[in-house]
């Protein structure tokens, strides 16, 4: 269990590593700018339900801390 063994085990790791890699499908480029899309309009939507749900949780607190 030296050195050896060691770098054994990154050898194996790095090559199994590649041999996976070679096995992915990867997408084309019309797949990867529709996911693109997807993703970008997602992550609108979600911050305008944060910010919506903040304003809110905002006011409330205001009319609670004032009132």
């Amino acid at each position: 269990m030296g050195k050896a063994s060691f770098m054994s085990r990154v050898r194996g790791f790095i090559s199994d590593t590649m041999a996976e890699m070679r096995r992915c499908t990867w997408p084309g480029k019309r797949q990867l700018a529709e996911s693109t899309v997807l993703v970008v309009v997602a992550i609108i939507i979600l911050a305008c339900f944060v910010a919506g749900v903040d304003e809110i949780a905002r006011i409330v607190i205001q009319l609670v801390t004032v009132g």
